[in-house]
């Protein structure tokens, strides 16, 4: 079986100015520059973009909005993969996707830390199944998908190497997986 275990950093960047506007500009400004190509279509969002019409705009729109623009689109992809792999029971798929999101995150959205990206690797250095920043990032925590058996040591590896990097422990906080909310008569 498999666990799903947060890490709390304990950590919480302040940060100059609005990071979530900015990466909100970023993608309507991609949005924008589609739907100038594309007088037929109606965009609402980026979610209405496909990957075709990012390139198409690539040269346009800069390296940061690109990069914006590409994880958004790529986390639709996964997003949409991790639905197929739950139904299908496949975790290890699920776990794969997981880490790709981490990634996308911390080098495309930029929504990382030193301190997340840190537990990340622990994880991959434990074998755990899927590991990835939840939450707004900027610091926070990792949710982590982590087989049973593995769990104590990824545990107690990620407390002894955090705290020796940044002198406190992570908090672990464990999840409850339920069927989630529903209406109860």
């Amino acid at each position: 079986g498999y666990k799903l275990v947060l890490l709390n950093s304990c950590v919480k960047h302040e940060l100059a100015g609005s990071p979530y506007n900015d990466r909100r500009n970023s993608c309507e400004n991609v949005v924008k520059h589609i739907a100038a190509k594309h007088p037929e279509a109606h965009f609402d969002t980026l979610r209405d973009c496909t990957w075709e019409q990012l390139e198409e705009v690539k040269a346009e729109i800069g390296e940061e909005d690109y990069k914006r623009a590409h994880f958004v689109l790529g986390e639709k992809d996964r997003v949409l993969a991790v639905c197929d792999a739950l139904n299908a029971g496949d975790y290890e798929t699920v776990g794969k996707k997981m880490y790709e999101t981490h990634e996308g995150l911390s080098k495309e959205y930029e929504v990382s830390c030193e301190e997340l990206d840190f537990l990340n690797d622990i994880a991959k250095e434990n074998g755990v199944t899927g590991s990835r920043i939840m939450g707004g990032g900027f610091g926070g925590c990792t949710i982590n998908l982590v087989k049973e058996e593995l769990y104590d040591q990824f545990i107690a590896d990620a407390k002894a190497k955090y705290s020796a990097k940044y002198g406190k422990e992570p908090k672990v906080i464990d999840v409850v997986i339920s069927d989630g909310s529903r209406k109860i008569c």
